[in-house]
């Protein structure tokens, strides 16, 4: 059986997070983790983690997990110093982020659809892409986690972007491309 994360991913996010990488925790059920830190930032000092509106406070902190295990993708992300009992939506996309909110490119999808910007709910839905709809708490903190049924293997999302109405207010960078 081959491992269910490319190396480069795993070798990816370690070079750019403050967090770390976890080892496979057993290589006979070839499970891989993937956990990695970050801190909302302004667009022209941000790293890995990127603020473009005070609906997503600078400082607010984040910290993405992904097991794969089998035949499905777990996903949980983590964050702190967000503005309380909010609405976000949070969205797997295809590249890094960058100093413009839409440097993030497309929406992550395991079967992509020919037509991008994808709205074709043949692709387009959280069975195919990775959706976490994140509801902070009254102290801005939330815990969402989501499973879809495909693996990660060479193709991987480069981050992930919170949203509110369709408006894009961070991007949190997952491994450099």
């Amino acid at each position: 059986m081959k491992p269910q994360i490319g190396a480069a991913l795993l070798i990816a996010v370690s070079a750019c997070s403050t967090g770390g990488v976890t080892p496979p925790p057993n290589t006979r059920s070839q499970e891989a983790a993937v956990r990695q830190d970050g801190t909302l930032a302004p667009p022209e000092s941000a790293t890995n983690a990127f603020s473009y509106s005070p609906a997503a406070p600078v400082g607010a902190e984040l910290t993405a997990e992904i097991l794969v295990t089998g035949d499905a993708t777990n996903v949980q992300l983590t964050a702190t110093g967000l503005l309380p009992n909010r609405e976000y939506a949070v969205r797997a996309h295809t590249k890094p982020c960058g100093k413009s909110a839409d440097d993030a490119g497309p929406r992550f999808q395991n079967r992509v659809d020919p037509r991008q910007p994808s709205v074709d709910p043949a692709y387009a839905n959280p069975d195919n892409e990775i959706w976490l709809d994140l509801r902070t708490d009254h102290d801005g903190a939330a815990k969402p986690r989501t499973s879809v049924p495909f693996t990660l293997s060479e193709r991987a999302p480069a981050s992930f972007v919170v949203s509110e109405s369709d408006t894009r207010l961070a991007c949190f960078t997952l491994r450099a491309r």
